[in-house]
C-alpha cells in the first residue's frame, strides 16, 4: 500500500493555507530564503512549548516579517503563537525527547520533526544552504514545492479536468435525455457516476495545490471554479436517483464509500453497480431504471431542495412527476397552482429540448 498523501492531513492543509504566498509569515520565510540564513519556526501556545524550550529571549511582540528576518540571523528557533500574529520567543534551543523517532539526518530538521510530534504543533524548517522549506506536523512532514513547479502541475491538472468535464457533460446530457424519455438504463447512470467521481477527484487534487499557491493561484482558481461548477451536486443527485436504498443516511454513506473506492475499482462499472445496491449479476445495459428525479428536478429554476424532496416523496419517480398534470402537482405541499404550473412548464420545455436530435448529439456544457 502506498503511503498516504501528506496534503490529506487537515493540520497540514491548514498550515499550508496559513503560510501561503500573500501571508505575512510567507513574506518572512521568503526573506530568510533570500538571505540564506536558515530558520526554525515553532507555532505553539506557551504552555505547549515549555517542555521542549531551553534558553532564548522572550520578546512577545506583534509579528513583523522584517523583525523575523533579523531574528533568524541568530542560531536558535523563533517561537510564534499558533495564529502567527505574535513573536513570543527568539533564539531558543529546542530539546525534544530524543526517543521520538525521526527520519531526518540534519540537526535542525531532526529537532523540528521531534518537536512537532511531541507538542503536536506546526514547525517550519528553512534550510540555510538550499531553497527548501519543510513543514512538520504531529503526523507528517511536507516539503514546499517551488511556485513555478506548482503552477505547471496545476495547469496540467486543469487540462485533464477539462477533458474529464467534457466527457462528463456528454454522458450526463445523454442520461438526462433518456430520463426524460423514460429509457434510462443502469449503464447510463453508472457511467455518469464514474465520470463525476473522476472529475471530483481531479478537482480535489487541484484544490490542494491551490491552498499552497495562495495569491499566486488567482488565475487558476478562476479556471477551477468554472470547470467544477455542478460536479458535486450532480454526483450526489445521480447516486441518490439510482441507489437501491432510499434512506438519506445510506446516501451519505454511499457517497463516502464512492470517494474512497480505489482507482482501479472506479473503472469497473460492476463494482459501482454493487455500490449502489444492485446484484453483480444484473446486466446494466439491459436494465431500464426509473430514477427518483432529484437530478432532473434540481434543474428547474427556483425550485428549492425542500420542494424537490416533497415531489420525489409524493410521486416516487421522475416518470410519475412527468406524467402528472399541474393540478396533480399542486397537491404537493408548498407548490400551489402557480408554482405547479411553472414546474409543469419547465419539465415540458426540458423534454422538448432534449428530444431534439441535434441536442441529443451534443455534449457541451
Amino acid at each position: 500500500m502506498s503511503p498516504p498523501e501528506p496534503r490529506r492531513d487537515l493540520q497540514l492543509v491548514r498550515a499550508l493555507r496559513d503560510i501561503a504566498p500573500g501571508t505575512p509569515i510567507r513574506e518572512a520565510i521568503d526573506d530568510v530564503i533570500r538571505g540564506r540564513t536558515g530558520a526554525l519556526f515553532v507555532m505553539a501556545d506557551a504552555e505547549d512549548i515549555e517542555p521542549v524550550l531551553s534558553g532564548g529571549i522572550r520578546i512577545d511582540v506583534e509579528f513583523s516579517p522584517k523583525l523575523v528576518y533579523q531574528l533568524a540571523k541568530m542560531d536558535g528557533a523563533i517561537v510564534l503563537d499558533r495564529s502567527a500574529r505574535r513573536i513570543k520567543w527568539a533564539n531558543v534551543q529546542l530539546v525534544p525527547d530524543p526517543q521520538i523517532p525521526s527520519s531526518e539526518t540534519g540537526t535542525r530538521h531532526r529537532s523540528a520533526e521531534r518537536t512537532a510530534r511531541q507538542i503536536k504543533a506546526l514547525v517550519i524548517a528553512v534550510s540555510a544552504s538550499r531553497d527548501v522549506v519543510t513543514l512538520y506536523t504531529s503526523d507528517t512532514s511536507y516539503q514546499l514545492e517551488p511556485i513555478r513547479s506548482l503552477l505547471i502541475k496545476v495547469n496540467q491538472a486543469l487540462a485533464t479536468l477539462e477533458t474529464y468535464r467534457m466527457r462528463l457533460d456528454q454522458v450526463s446530457h445523454r442520461l438526462l435525455s433518456r430520463e426524460l424519455a423514460g429509457t434510462a438504463t443502469l449503464l447510463d447512470a453508472l457511467v455518469v457516476i464514474q465520470r463525476a467521481e473522476m472529475a471530483k477527484r481531479m478537482v480535489t487534487e487541484i484544490e490542494r495545490h491551490q491552498v499552497e499557491l495562495g495569491i499566486e493561484g488567482r488565475l487558476t482558481e478562476m479556471q477551477l471554479r468554472e470547470l467544477s461548477v455542478g460536479v458535486m451536486p450532480d454526483r450526489s443527485a445521480v447516486v441518490r436517483d439510482y441507489m437501491v436504498d432510499t434512506d438519506p443516511d445510506t446516501h451519505r454513506k454511499m457517497l463516502d464509500r464512492l470517494g474512497r473506492i480505489g482507482g482501479e475499482r472506479l473503472l469497473r462499472l460492476e463494482d459501482l453497480e454493487v455500490l449502489l445496491g444492485y446484484d453483480r449479476e444484473v446486466n446494466p445495459i439491459d436494465t431500464v431504471v426509473e430514477p427518483r428525479g432529484y437530478r432532473v428536478l434540481s434543474r428547474i429554476p427556483g425550485l428549492s431542495q425542500v420542494l424537490v424532496e416533497r415531489l420525489v416523496q409524493h410521486f416516487g419517480s421522475i416518470t410519475h412527476v412527468l406524467a402528472a398534470s399541474p393540478r396533480e402537482l399542486a397537491v404537493v405541499s408548498g407548490l400551489g397552482p402557480v408554482r405547479s404550473r411553472e414546474v409543469y412548464d419547465s419539465l415540458r420545455r426540458m423534454q422538448t429540448y432534449f428530444s431534439h436530435p441535434q441536442q441529443q448529439s451534443q455534449g457541451g456544457r
